[in-house]
């Protein structure tokens, strides 16, 4: 099962898991657009939560998205295909020289993160909403796909759930590193969430949204309906708040820019250098 067959023309084959559950959403055009900006890439989108649809181990890179609803929900046919796959592929990179790349997003990196047994999954007292700053830990500070962003950066994130208590000997043992935590916050008595994990050299994660861009944040927020429910959930005051972050092409795009991309950089430079050692 060695996978040493060079891609045609230097391409790369990347499959993109959805996990929106036919939930509207602009994470997954976002994922489209920043995979686009590589023509090394040939791309697939598989509906894993709508129609139980997994890619094999025959790609090079795999982005699985955010979606709603609970990240640890047991029993269902497409979790067990989700597990299943995330148990081959790290098998696969312990057994062979091919790697393969993973970026897990927010629902994703709360998923994989259960699957490891790697802390804690719990609801939040109220959901995230909103643009907020992140601060990379003494690990984070060295990662090369954070280089480029200031400490504390900003970042997308609307999560119900969150990853707190970290198993600091399980993240140990599998060589997995702590990136970046949530912001701080005095007059709030509760634990800061785990926002970011590098799980190996080869498998990436956010509880962010790395995707999401100024431009359809602000279309986004700025649809009648969209706001009548942003402010009946989250004040008028949070309303214009987001707007105004959404709207600093230094906090959100600046971290779009970056993370996502030279996940995919990395992924490149591997692969070549792979094929011209071969």
């Amino acid at each position: 099962m060695v996978d040493n067959q060079k891609r045609e023309a230097g391409i790369l084959k990347l499959a993109i898991l959805d996990m929106y559950d036919g939930e509207k959403n602009l994470g997954m055009q976002s994922i489209r657009d920043i995979v686009g900006m590589f023509p090394e890439f040939s791309c697939d989108v598989f509906d894993v939560r709508g129609n139980c649809e997994l890619p094999g181990l025959d790609y090079d890179v795999y982005i699985s998205s955010g979606g709603p609803g609970s990240p640890i929900e047991r029993g269902t046919l497409w979790m067990r295909a989700f597990s299943s796959l995330m148990d081959r592929l790290w098998a696969y990179n312990q057994m062979y020289e091919t790697k393969k790349h993973v970026f897990f997003i927010c629902h994703s990196f709360q998923m994989i993160c259960n699957h490891f047994g790697l802390g804690d999954i719990v609801p939040r007292k109220s959901r995230a909403f909103g643009i907020f700053p992140v601060h990379k830990t003494q690990d984070g500070e060295k990662e090369p796909l954070f280089q480029g962003l200031e400490d504390p950066f900003y970042a997308a994130d609307f999560r119900d759930w969150q990853f707190i208590q970290p198993n600091l000997s399980r993240i140990n043992a599998m060589g997995a590193k702590v990136l970046a935590i949530e912001k701080e916050r005095p007059h709030v008595p509760l634990e800061r969430a785990i926002m970011a994990m590098r799980f190996s050299k080869f498998w990436f994660g956010t509880q962010f949204h790395p995707e999401a861009h100024s431009d359809g944040m602000l279309r986004h927020l700025r649809r009648p309906v969209r706001k009548e429910e942003v402010i009946a959930h989250h004040g008028e005051e949070k309303y214009e708040e987001i707007l105004q972050l959404a709207g600093d092409k230094e906090k959100i795009d600046r971290t779009r820019s970056l993370i996502i991309p030279r996940f995919l950089e990395e992924a490149i430079r591997y692969h070549t250098a792979f094929s011209v050692a071969t």
